[in-house]
């Protein structure tokens, strides 16, 4: 496999030929909002179809994208949705320099932003008991395949997509797809995406070099996973790992082509779907 030939096979395709060769696995909406919306109202229908049918409900969910969770809140609030048999389990969480999840107060942490941002603002009544609610962290790491395994798997894997193919922060490496729950070390690429997206001034020094993560195992073993890709600025960093997610040859290198096989749809907008003006 020559992957830099392969990308820039890829990278030719318009967005409909990509629709039409991706048979179902690909869906392009026209922006930004129309994909939090479809994300969020993906989430509120699997939820409400499973209460009506006195399932309970339970997913893997991401912090990035996050423009989905006030659309969600919304409809949760405002339909009367009941969340008292989900289970939830967040993808990951940043680590200080000793291996440990940043606290809830730190401006990077992915549990205070979902705290602050969803589940402070649901109505009491209506929402998740914080036992069901799971956030990786160092404590937690050795039992959560245990936990997600005791009631009854994922149904639902949703996340986004980081540039070099992880999902969560499963970065490329050998044996990949059976990692499990753990730390891990970010490589350069996303620690340097992520800086430049995430309000801190690109402070590449300061960015955490670790993280908490649910192994692709988990993310693999899901009955379906619905990733929602998007650029989400001015760079279009993302039309390349678009393309590999949903059509590329499986390998450790781009850990999202690891899906290939599963139950899997990729929601994208028309920017990220888009030639890019160069093809190198």
């Amino acid at each position: 496999m020559n992957r830099a030939q392969e990308i820039r096979e890829l990278l030719s395709l318009s967005a409909r030929e990509m629709v039409e060769r991706a048979q179902g696995k690909l869906i392009v909406l026209s922006d930004l909002d129309a994909v939090h919306r479809h994300c969020a109202e993906s989430i509120f229908d699997e939820i409400d179809q499973n209460n009506q049918a006195g399932r309970p409900t339970r997913l893997i969910l991401p912090v990035g994208p996050v423009g989905q969770y006030p659309i969600l809140l919304e409809l949760i609030n405002r339909r009367r949705l009941s969340l008292k048999t989900c289970h939830f389990f967040f993808m990951d969480e940043y680590c200080d320099e000793d291996g440990r999840a940043i606290g809830p107060d730190h401006p990077l942490s992915f549990r205070g932003q979902m705290m602050r941002d969803l589940f402070n603002r649901i109505d009491p009544a209506l929402n998740i008991p914080a036992e069901q609610l799971i956030f990786p962290n160092e404590k937690n790491l050795s039992t959560l395949a245990a936990s997600i395994k005791s009631v009854g798997g994922i149904d639902t894997c949703y996340g986004g997509i980081g540039i070099h193919g992880h999902v969560a922060f499963n970065e490329p490496e050998p044996g990949v797809r059976d990692s499990g729950p753990r730390v891990v070390n970010l490589n350069d690429f996303t620690i340097t995406i992520n800086a430049i997206r995430a309000d801190v001034g690109g402070n590449l020094e300061g960015f955490p070099r670790q993280a908490v993560t649910l192994g692709m195992k988990q993310i693999l073993g899901a009955r379906r996973i619905r990733l929602y890709c998007r650029n989400g600025g001015p760079y279009d960093w993302a039309n390349t790992v678009l393309r590999l997610a949903v059509f590329s040859e499986p390998g450790d290198d781009y850990p999202v082509t690891l899906i290939r096989g599963k139950d899997f749809v990729v929601i994208t907008d028309e920017a990220t779907a888009a030639t890019p003006r160069y093809i190198l």
